[in-house]
């Protein structure tokens, strides 16, 4: 027997991934406003039916997941047609439904969950129970740049939601231990499997998703697998060329410094970037840091340097 199928996320006004609170939070909003008691408009009724239909069932993670899985393909108003046994098929931890009188429900609900109240004992004639792998979760992992060059193990503390014996959402909270491969980027994942949100019945768990972020650093910014560090040197190391120390994000290096160098000059140090199978680079960018004009004999120095050149640096100004 075809009939309609019933939308109940459209019903409740809700997206399909909403959280348990935000199902409660829409209920009761709706609820009050269609209430018989309140709203005399006539199909008021009828809408406050409707409401306590769709709770009934997403208010319940695992009558929620078989309808999730049953609807994912459908849209409210098409014609239906269940499932042959749908009623074989699923029995529910939560048993029966709420002290709601389910005879009013649609047949629609009636083909997939069949009907019953508090101590009415539902649960579909088969006892095979209903198995479905539990969500992906997303989370994020700060980590320092140093981490990426050598790898390192990382303490994780997340918060996740699982069911309850009283067919709710409850928070979870629980420290891992991750291990921060060598190489990795900024915006890459590192997955771990089955560390997502728990299966239902005898489902296995979804996996857990880690997006890599690097903590700012001071000294350095990242480009892809590619590394950058803004060096200060003296003036007269600018201008005459010098050999310094610079540092890597592991230990440092003698760099050159060309004669001649200006402001913005960028030395490649080919491979010190990001370990990988081609790994970046990492781009020295010259800074010109000037000595302070902090007493007398810096500011007469500064005099002197004045009167050695004649240099105007806005000339391609016009100016």
């Amino acid at each position: 027997m075809e009939m309609e199928f019933k939308d109940y996320y459209q019903l409740m006004g809700v997206e399909r991934d909403a959280s348990q609170d935000e199902i409660k939070r829409a209920y009761r909003k709706l609820a009050r406003k269609y209430h018989p008691d309140i709203n005399k408009e006539p199909d008021a009724e009828e809408k406050f039916k409707e409401m306590g239909e769709a709770y009934e069932v997403l208010k319940d993670p695992e009558k929620r997941a078989a309808y999730d899985q049953l609807g994912a393909d459908w849209q409210g108003g098409q014609d239906f047609r269940p499932p042959p046994d749908w009623n074989e098929d699923f029995a529910f931890h939560g048993g029966g439904f709420t002290d709601t009188n389910t005879d009013q429900f649609s047949d629609f609900f009636e083909s997939l969950f069949g009907r019953g109240n508090v101590g009415g004992g539902y649960r579909p004639h088969s006892q095979r129970e209903f198995h479905m792998r539990g969500q992906d979760s997303h989370a994020r992992v700060v980590i320092d740049l140093q981490d990426a060059y050598t790898g390192a193990t990382r303490a994780l503390t997340l918060t996740q939601s699982q069911p309850g014996s009283d067919g709710r959402l409850h928070p979870r909270e629980r420290t891992l231990n991750v291990k921060i491969p060598k190489g990795v980027h900024p915006g890459q994942h590192i997955r771990l499997a089955g560390q997502g949100e728990a299966g239902l019945g005898q489902g296995e768990a979804g996996d857990l998703y880690l997006e890599v972020e690097f903590r700012p650093h001071p000294f350095y910014h990242v480009e892809g697998k590619d590394v950058f560090l803004d060096l200060p040197v003296a003036p007269w190391e600018a201008a005459l060329g010098a050999t310094v120390k610079a540092p890597l994000p592991t230990g440092s290096v003698d760099l050159k410094i060309p004669a001649g160098s200006t402001a913005g000059r960028k030395l490649r140090l080919k491979g010190r970037g990001l370990p990988a199978k081609s790994p970046g680079d990492l781009y020295v960018i010259v800074k010109i840091a000037l000595p302070p004009a902090d007493d007398d004999a810096a500011r007469q120095a500064y005099r002197e340097f004045e009167k050695a050149f004649t240099f105007n640096p806005r000339t391609n100004m016009g100016v």
